[in-house]
């Protein structure tokens, strides 16, 4: 594990500076969480600031931070600096909004969560006319998914949907997916490859695909029906990761476990510090 470090400068500052490529644009002011520019914002303000790039046709990069992402990218530094180029990091994790509220007086009531941000967003679109692209996951999900979104919000416009090929992309092969994506006349680009690969899609073609990017990871499962979703009560408690190392175990208490003590461990070193 590399050096898990401590966040720069963190309450010496009120809040971070966007990134360059989007200092004329209106986005959520973000703040330093042990070296990730996390956004302070909501539902609201994220579906209106996504829509409005969209109909602009201003290409952006989102995403919706749990603790797994955080400390992801705090043990990667390519990762972090990634991250610190999106327009908007959400704070998924409802620990993420805590940190928020406790280090920075954010004054969060809620976490902005992947998959009820997808939900609004693609509501949204479907009243302003934008058109979504799905790309990620399994031919299985993806066409569940496109059915369920279809059924769900008849008026949406789903101008493609393409699974992952669960390998990195040829040149030739990521060159020939932007060119569908663009000419697909899409707004908003839902990506669906998991924590960190589609936030790596999404940096690596932030210049070439002229849609707004949100990377949104296990939504594409719980909107497709192929995962269950934690119940209400465990999600306000921060208990969304307890429940799916349940019923993944195999697969996700190693993540979860390390993560979670690492986050705990910055997490409590930054109040006693204090």
């Amino acid at each position: 594990m590399t050096d898990v470090g401590y966040e720069t400068a963190v309450g010496a500052s009120p809040a971070v500076a966007s990134p360059e490529h989007v200092a004329d644009a209106r986005w959520p002011e973000r703040y330093d969480l042990f070296g990730v520019h996390v956004s302070a914002t909501c539902y609201d303000d994220v579906v209106d600031c996504v829509i409005d790039a969209a109909r602009s046709g201003r290409p952006a990069t989102v995403d919706f931070m749990a603790v797994h992402g955080l400390v992801s990218a705090i043990r990667d530094p390519a990762q972090r600096d990634r991250l610190n180029c999106f327009d908007i990091i959400a704070p998924d994790g409802q620990p993420v909004r805590w940190a928020l509220n406790r280090f920075h007086r954010a004054g969060l009531t809620d976490r902005v969560y992947g998959p009820e941000a997808m939900r609004r967003l693609v509501h949204a679109a479907a009243e302003q006319g934008i058109g979504i692209y799905l790309y990620g996951s399994s031919q299985a999900v993806i066409e569940r998914l496109r059915a369920n979104l279809q059924h769900d919000c008849p008026t949406l416009t789903i101008a493609g949907a393409e699974p992952s090929l669960f390998r990195p992309l040829t040149d030739e092969e990521s060159e020939a997916l932007v060119q569908r994506i663009n000419t697909s006349g899409a707004g908003l680009v839902f990506v669906g490859l998991g924590c960190p690969r589609q936030e790596v899609f999404a940096f690596e073609h932030r210049e070439r695909i002229k849609a707004v990017q949100l990377c949104v990871g296990a939504a594409f499962d719980f909107h497709a029906g192929t995962k269950p979703m934690a119940p209400a009560w465990m999600q306000r408690r921060g208990l969304e990761w307890l429940y799916r190392m349940l019923t993944e175990p195999g697969r996700l208490w190693q993540r979860y476990l390390i993560t979670n003590a690492i986050f705990s461990f910055l997490y409590l070193r930054r109040l006693l510090l204090n």
